[in-house]
């Protein structure tokens, strides 16, 4: 019976791992996005109110980022906790 235990034991501490890596990845993109969305360095801010819909863009923009940042620290996180527990 303890195999059983620390096997589940070990799982559910695997997803713990990865849903901190998933927030520090979708916090980490969404203070990246509204850096690039709101200092005017790279011209993201200029294109984003130069457009038609400004706050429909800078919504997809913020979205995206936060979730392509979410998913590469989701996997990078997968990867480095197979790798410990190897």
């Amino acid at each position: 019976m303890p195999p059983k235990r620390r096997a589940a034991s070990l799982e559910l501490t695997i997803w713990h791992e990865l849903a901190g890596h998933a927030i520090m990845g979708t916090a980490l993109g969404l203070c990246a996005a509204f850096v690039l969305a709101f200092v005017d360095k790279f011209g993201i801010a200029r294109l984003i109110a130069h457009d038609l819909e400004p706050h429909l863009t800078f919504a997809v923009f913020v979205g995206i980022f936060t979730l392509v940042f979410a998913v590469g620290a989701t996997l990078t996180g997968f990867v480095f906790t197979m790798m410990d527990k190897r």
